[in-house]
């Protein structure tokens, strides 16, 4: 049994991903977990949906759904998307659809709807795109979209007082459910980090891909990490997410 690597929001940026499981030298044996919103944002969304299709197919792969690819799957369901996915990097991912066929973009829509919405490990760590707010864990959640969009969460993490004890009535008391939560959805660089963030139990992994940051990519065990290059310099003729 190789590694279990986890990896963070890619945004459509399949250079940035073949880059950093180049420098991770990752192999068959490892296990990857995608922590969700493979697209929107860089050209290649369809093609990095293609990628990890066929990388399935010759490892063990977990998929967790983010709120890009909610949108996404909503569109190649239906069609068409709302005016504010589009806005926020969905144009680029019709674009890269342009030239599929009505059954490629099939099986891509099943690959959407496989994806699980949080995986728990069997030593009780927690894989999810953004969190949950209830105090008894996703499985007890009642908004399902809060799998995809809770920031409260790790804004908690984030504010905690590091000298805090889990013994503490104040110690909230989500954290305690899990011996470690992977996170994306929130970019790193919004608190001044390039690289994954610990805060209490919490790893963040998005470390802005979609805008002026690299991919990242960790081993859950080592917490050794590598990165992709920052996606501008992968994309130079391209804004991402950057408006």
């Amino acid at each position: 049994m190789g590694r279990t690597l986890v990896i963070g929001d890619i945004h459509g940026g399949l250079k940035a991903l073949q880059q950093v499981f180049e420098r991770a030298e990752v192999m068959d044996d490892d296990q990857l977990i995608f922590l969700g919103d493979y697209v929107d944002g860089w050209s290649e969304s369809s093609q990095i949906i293609q990628f990890l299709i066929e990388l399935s197919k010759k490892q063990k792969c977990i998929f967790i759904k983010g709120n890009h690819d909610a949108w996404a799957e909503d569109w190649l369901s239906a069609g068409t998307g709302p005016e504010v996915w589009l806005f926020n990097g969905g144009q680029s991912t019709v674009e890269s659809y342009a030239d599929f066929s009505h059954q490629d973009k099939k099986i891509h829509l099943d690959f959407f709807r496989e994806m699980k919405n949080y995986h728990v490990d069997s030593r009780n760590r927690l894989f999810i795109h953004a969190g949950y707010s209830s105090m008894h864990g996703p499985e007890k959640e009642v908004y399902s979209s809060n799998y995809r969009w809770d920031r409260t969460l790790w804004e908690t993490a984030a504010a905690m007082d590091k000298k805090l004890s889990k013994n503490s009535e104040l110690y909230p008391k989500r954290l305690l459910l899990y011996h470690e939560i992977f996170i994306g959805h929130t970019p790193t660089l919004y608190i001044g980090s390039k690289t994954p963030v610990n805060k209490a139990n919490i790893w963040n992994m998005d470390t802005g891909a979609a805008f002026t940051g690299a991919l990242s990519v960790m081993d859950i065990e080592t917490k050794e990490c590598w990165q992709s290059d920052p996606l501008p310099l992968l994309y130079p003729d391209e804004k991402g997410r950057n408006v």
